[in-house]
């Protein structure tokens, strides 16, 4: 039996991150996939739908632009989107498996090992892994399970990945459907909502059971995605529960509950189901290993399950499901494992980014969990009208949200940013969380000019009471507030 200091099962980016980690401590590993390295965050979740995403912005930023070219809208080729969603896919799986196959001819060479099949723990430190009719056994001193997630099935609902479908089935279509709707309102239905719409060859309908979708985000960001949805022709469901969906002559035909007792049909092209995911543990161990789990996932403790040499990374467990958050995981626990972390491991620094139009970055609180924390909290806002490199790109839509402590340290609690380049500009923001700092850093830096960023540091200047822009003159495009026992009142400053 060959022994291993660290077997990986899954090579997703949560397990391959754990595998790189773990030869920096010069230990023997063994990664194991049964399917394709990458996992869904390369395959069929992250990248191939951020692909589609960039592809689909470009398609519609043209569109808006045409009148600079003298030309009539073109058609979209269907089959060109999707080679390059698959180039995309395939240049990233390349590069992994490149990097891998390099290593052995390294000072790694006898170290990391590959093996392709379905692993499954037999014991505390066996793994049986079956490859066809081949099976095998490895021992290990120490196990990291990396498995992923996938979509989340409705047990009423059609799905069969061709007509009625979830994120899986998104590559196997063929062409742009005329119609289709989405059922889920959370981020990875609203971006796919802006992804067929922004094509401009589909009518989307979305379908949301509350007044307004993305219902954990503050209420000036979603005015502004639910706002250019509808312009780009997406019909939302408000208020709205999905009682019946059936495949009707190759087409969907779904029908709805409104919050006032009133029923209406729709009839539409394709579905797409898109209700979270669930973590792939299903025959990931026998009887004989006793990790337990609940309802949202393995249970850990800092990546540890309560067996003591096995942890849980990634989707798996019940932590935030994003691939920047699972490599993470995977390196931490192989910290734990052979080292001491020189920080616990924290999820209010980590930033995220919402590919929707316009997109949208974010770190730590954001309103809505600030005021379900009780916390009293001083909060300026800053129009993108109001920064240069927005004016230059001739696209103005979109706002600067930074939200502090309502005393004289004003430490960050989190910052939201709306619009173009959103996402490069918040990853200070998210250092200076982490170092539990105030705002005073953010003051004086010199920022490039012109960049989102400077956006930024007119924020922190008003909250100091020393901007450019006085939040008392250009009212509607910068404020300044606090909010105290959930009241907000303008900040004046003298």
């Amino acid at each position: 039996m060959t022994k291993y200091d660290l077997v990986i099962i899954g090579a997703g980016p949560s397990g391959y991150a754990a595998a790189m980690r773990a030869l920096d401590f010069r230990k023997k590993v063994l990664l194991i996939e049964r399917d394709k390295v990458g996992g869904a965050g390369v395959t069929n979740g992250a990248l191939s739908s951020k692909t589609w995403w960039e592809l689909s912005r470009e398609t519609a930023a043209f569109r808006r632009n045409l009148k600079r070219f003298n030309i009539d809208a073109p058609s979209v080729n269907y089959d060109e989107i999707q080679a390059e969603v698959k180039r995309a896919v395939s240049e990233r799986k390349t590069m992994l498996e490149l990097h891998m196959d390099q290593l052995k001819d390294s000072n790694y060479s006898d170290l990391l090992e590959f093996k392709n099949g379905t692993a499954k723990l037999v014991g505390q430190n066996e793994i049986e892994i079956t490859n066809g009719t081949s099976k095998e056994v490895v021992y290990a001193d120490h196990v990291i399970l990396a498995t992923g997630s996938r979509p989340r099935y409705l047990p009423d609902l059609p799905i069969d990945e061709k007509i009625v479908m979830t994120s899986d089935g998104i590559e196997s279509m063929t062409d742009f459907p005329e119609s289709m709707v989405i059922v889920g309102a959370g981020v990875i239905g609203c971006e796919y909502a802006t992804i067929f719409s922004g094509f401009g060859r589909t009518k989307v309908h979305l379908i949301d059971k509350g007044d307004r979708i993305l219902p954990f985000e503050d209420e000036d960001v979603v005015k502004i995605i639910e706002r250019n949805m509808e312009n780009n022709g997406v019909l939302i469901h408000r208020n709205s529960k999905l009682i019946r969906m059936e495949i009707k002559n190759g087409r969907v035909e779904y029908e709805l509950q409104y919050d006032d007792a009133g029923k209406e049909v729709f009839n539409v092209e394709k579905a797409l189901v898109s209700v979270g995911r669930i973590p792939n543990y299903e025959n990931l161990w026998d009887d004989s290993v006793d990790i337990k789990i609940d309802r949202r996932g393995i249970e850990d403790n800092d990546t540890q399950t309560n067996v003591s040499n096995i942890y849980a990374v990634g989707d798996l467990t019940a932590d935030i499901s994003l691939v920047n958050v699972g490599e993470l995981e995977g390196r931490y626990a192989v910290e734990r494992i052979f080292s001491t972390p020189k920080r616990k491991l924290v999820y209010e620094n980590i930033s995220n980014i919402m590919f929707l139009s316009p997109e949208v970055a974010g770190v730590g609180l954001n309103e809505t969990q600030a005021r379900e924390k009780g916390l009293n909290y001083k909060v300026v806002t800053l129009d993108y009208s109001c920064i240069p490199r927005a004016i230059a790109k001739r696209n103005t839509q979109g706002f600067i949200k930074l939200l502090v402590t309502n005393d004289e340290d004003m430490k960050i609690l989190g910052m939201k940013v709306v619009g173009n380049h959103a996402s490069s500009a918040i990853q200070a923001v998210a250092v200076l969380i982490s170092m539990n700092k105030g705002i005073e850093e953010l003051a004086e830096c010199v920022h490039p000019h012109p960049s989102i960023t400077e956006g930024i540091q007119e924020c922190v200047r008003m909250l100091m009471g020393k901007s450019l822009f006085k939040p008392t003159a250009l009212r509607g495009k910068l404020s300044c507030r606090t909010c105290v026992d959930c009241a907000y009142e303008d900040i004046i400053f003298s």
